[in-house]
């Protein structure tokens, strides 16, 4: 029982220890983590060279962040890219609302025409839709044809080029003065663009008609569009330096450049070492670099970064207010939103528009600017200076003086104060750094640049211990991903102390429909930190146990969700939710707290309603009735053999924490329960040489049992050992390109999963049978976003805006967890 409690504090004291030496991560990520600190301040770069695209938010929109490095008079651009501002014309509905004819009834004649008589149709405002946020006008019927009409000034029509932006759920096409822009499949996508030439601008003249229709097949619905010109300041003042390397560990990504003669390493990093709260709450991360002359002589340095107020507003349409400050130590450039409407926003594809976002340096060493960014790198350019003007971007500048052999080397600091994080039950909650209202984000910086030292040091023994631990566990590819996987999960939380003066350690759905805390986004997320810090594990499941054991909930099984994203405020997730997924997530994961604790304190602080999905898994989990489990893509499922695995464990694990709190009788009769339909199971589920999707008898069906880790990893042993045996023998001989679908109806995985079932196995050789493919898709694909959860088999295209940046990932620590569990 004490085992897990033993593997936690040998690796929450392992950063003191001996550290091995830096391993290399040789994957070429589809993203790269850069600033990492919450849901709202992730920045990430999707190209294989940190200059070639703009950095991004994990939802893809840009978060305008450069980088260059002058040498004597040279100017070297290593990260971002220098790109032009877009003045709307016409801006979307998310950002302004405009007015639209439209028409749910399909139109006679040619109605993308610019002479259309459009006089009978309906008039309102976008964007139109149902089930998305800033929606104006809900559209419920199977199709809409909308029409819009845009002026273009004499102003307008001297641009340098023009964009045209759009959002659709689900098939698309627009028109512009009949001709046809865009025609799109059946996907759902958020925040396109197109390029429009200015010899179609001539043809159309300035008076444009966009006409565009949408057909909804499924579930949501949105429609939005608007135009956007670009004028010549964007012109480049500088070129790319050269990359050479690009390397992810788990708390810092580090690039090396040559800037002609000067070469370049610049270590992003964020101390995110799960035994410190104060550490994974603050709000700051490291922008470090370090140069040295590469030909042997001297040469004149200085290094610019400039941000844009993206950073700290929700659509560009908002107003921004930025500005440089001092105190006694740093300088500061800040931006944040004029309106600062705190916690009003909540959902999905949602961007923080309260609070500041901040670039600091020390003042002896800086000077900081706000403006326009195309003035201040003007004046860098030719200055190597930076001063303040009109505009609301940010910039960072240091004189780095003659650079010779000898590494000259120096950060700044990335931070954001989000004022208050969380809305809970009507109640606005400030961030766990700030949990007793007697911080400030100056305080942070500056405790941030006293420790800077000391947690460069932890963070490269941490990194390098990560590295050490899961390629013994699982070889060089798992290691790497594991790298990868560990800031995309961290920073898909936010750290606070809930009223109560409990710990809540909240995740947000990110890209699957913004749910706050879902229990089965927690349960694969749960490996990580039940590995690392027992009270982070406890945090995922606090805020839960206090809605269903509260007045909110009368429902005999574990709540979905407790909201949407930042606001929690009870199950939001509608209809029954997932009645087994869900209890027996709980049951198992509050059994792994006791185990990790050593006593079952935990589960007796809410024994009454652990009893009571015990009690409802031992009823209804046998054979599980139609209803949605956590793959719920994959819609509603009857007689769910998996389903049935977790019902089981849960079972057992409430056996097993019911021993621990000396209920003997309890545990035994529950006991006893489980190893009957776990045999009951095996007996039902059995088709040949593995076993079957549902119960259903005839059928050669199969589907990943990864459920079944849990009984190995908590010694509840209720199921067959060759159960397990004969699965991952099967699975073996089902693989496609890119590793094992989740069953035997799509080409559909989860990376999460299929790192579940590959634990399954018995040798590392085997196991890492399983990574290999599920490595070359991470390595190869093209899509450019955060890991992807969800991919294809068959396929490295990835599907964007759906399951991504989440923090499932920390899944992948299943299999260190069982090694140092069983050992």
């Amino acid at each position: 029982m004490k085992r897990l409690m033993l593997a936690v504090m040998a690796l929450m004291t392992m950063v003191g220890c001996g550290t091995p030496e830096h391993i290399r991560n040789e994957l070429r990520a589809p993203a790269y983590p850069l600033i990492t600190i919450d849901p709202y301040t992730s920045a990430w770069s999707g190209a294989d060279n940190l200059y070639d695209r703009q950095i991004m938010h994990w939802t893809e929109k840009d978060f305008p962040f450069v980088g260059v490095l002058r040498v004597d008079g040279e100017l070297y651009r290593f990260m971002g890219v220098e790109q032009a501002l877009l003045i709307p014309i016409a801006p979307m509905g998310h950002e302004q609302s405009w007015e639209a004819t439209y028409t749910f009834d399909k139109p006679t004649g040619d109605w993308t025409a610019q002479n259309y008589n459009d006089k009978g149709w309906e008039k309102s405002f976008a964007p139109f839709g149902m089930n998305y946020t800033d929606l104006k006008t809900q559209w419920r019927t199977p199709d809409i044809w909308l029409r819009r009409t845009v002026e273009l000034s004499a102003k307008d029509l001297q641009a340098d080029k023009y964009m045209l932006n759009y959002s659709h759920d689900d098939i698309f096409e627009l028109y512009i003065n009949g001709d046809r822009i865009i025609a799109t499949d059946n996907s759902w996508k958020e925040n396109q663009t197109v390029e429009i030439t200015r010899e179609q601008i001539a043809k159309w003249g300035n008076t444009l008609t966009i006409a565009a229709h949408c057909q909804n097949t499924l579930g949501g619905a949105l429609v939005d569009f608007g135009l956007y010109r670009s004028d010549n300041a964007a012109m480049k003042l500088t070129t790319s330096a050269q990359q050479t390397s690009a390397d992810v560990q788990a708390t810092r990504t580090i690039y090396t450049f040559t800037c002609g003669e000067i070469d370049l390493r610049l270590t992003f990093m964020a101390p995110l070492l799960l035994d410190n709260l104060d550490l994974v709450s603050r709000p700051v991360n490291y922008v470090t670099y370090e140069v040295t002359s590469n030909d042997g002589t001297e040469h004149d340095v200085e290094i610019y970064f400039e941000a844009g107020p993206q950073w700290a507003r929700h659509a560009n349409s908002q107003k921004s207010i930025s500005e440089v400050v001092a105190d006694e130590r740093f300088v500061y450039a800040k931006t944040g939103t004029v309106e600062q409407p705190i916690l009003q926003k909540f959902g999905d594809d949602v961007r923080i528009d309260w609070g500041y976002f901040y670039l600091a340096g020390d003042k002896t060493r800086y000077s900081t600017a706000k403006g326009n960014p195309f003035d201040m790198r003007y004046e860098f350019v030719e200055r190597g200076s930076i001063s303040s003007c009109e505009g609301d971007y940010l910039a960072i500048a240091s004189h780095l003086g003659k650079v010779g052999t000898k590494p000259v080397s120096d950060f700044i600091m990335v931070g954001y104060d989000d004022l208050y994080s969380i809305l809970y039950y009507g109640e606005q909650v400030r961030p766990y750094w700030n949990r007793n209202g007697d911080s400030s984000i100056e305080k942070q910086f500056a405790a941030a640049a006293d420790e800077y030292k000391s947690l460069v040091k932890k963070c490269e023994k941490f990194d390098a211990q990560l590295m050490a631990d899961a390629r013994e566990a699982g070889g060089k590819e798992y290691a790497e991903l594991c790298a990868l996987a560990y800031r995309q999960s961290i920073a898909a939380h936010k750290l606070i102390e809930n009223p109560s003066g409990e710990l809540a350690w909240i995740s947000k759905e990110n890209f699957s429909n913004g749910c706050l805390g879902t229990v089965d986004v927690t349960f694969p997320s749960f490996p990580l930190y039940i590995y690392y810090n027992p009270d982070l594990a406890k945090g995922l499941l606090n805020f839960i146990f206090e809605l269903c054991e509260s007045e909110r909930w009368d429902k005999p099984y574990a709540a979905h969700d407790a909201g949407r994203y930042p606001h929690v405020r009870g199950e939001d997730y509608g209809g029954e939710g997932m009645p087994i997924e869900e209890s027996g997530n709980m049951l198992i994961m509050t059994d792994a707290i006791c185990q990790a604790d050593g006593n079952a304190d935990y589960a007796l602080k809410h024994w009454e309603v652990l009893t009571t999905w015990a009690n409802y898994l031992v009823e209804n989990g046998q054979d599980p009735r139609n209803q949605l489990c956590t793959d719920d893509f994959m819609g509603h499922l009857a007689r769910n053999t998996n389903l049935s695995i977790k019902a089981i464990i849960g079972v057992a694990a409430y056996a097993d924490m019911a021993r621990m709190a000396g209920k003997e009788d309890v545990a035994e009769q529950f006991t006893a329960k489980a190893k009957e339909m776990a045999a009951t199971w095996k007996l039902m589920a059995r088709e040949g040489d593995h076993y079957r999707l549902t119960f259903d008898k005839g059928q050669d069906t199969w589907s990943q049992k990864y459920n079944l880790v849990w009984d190995e990893i908590l010694a509840l042993n209720v199921f067959d050992k060759d159960i397990a045996n004969a699965e991952v023998t099967y699975y073996l001989s089902k693989f496609n390109k890119y590793g094992l679908s989740l069953d035997f109806r799509s080409y559909v995985t989860k990376s999460d999963w299929l790192m579940w079932s590959a634990t399954l196995s018995s040798d590392k050789a085997t196991f890492e049978k399983f990574i290999t493919p599920m490595y070359d898709f991470y390595h190869n694909t093209d899509g450019r976003a955060p890991m992807p959860d969800l991919y294809h088999t068959n396929s490295l295209k990835h599907r964007t805006g759906w399951l991504q940046a989440r923090s499932v990932v920390g899944g992948y620590w299943i299999k260190m967890l069982k090694d140092k569990k069983t050992k």
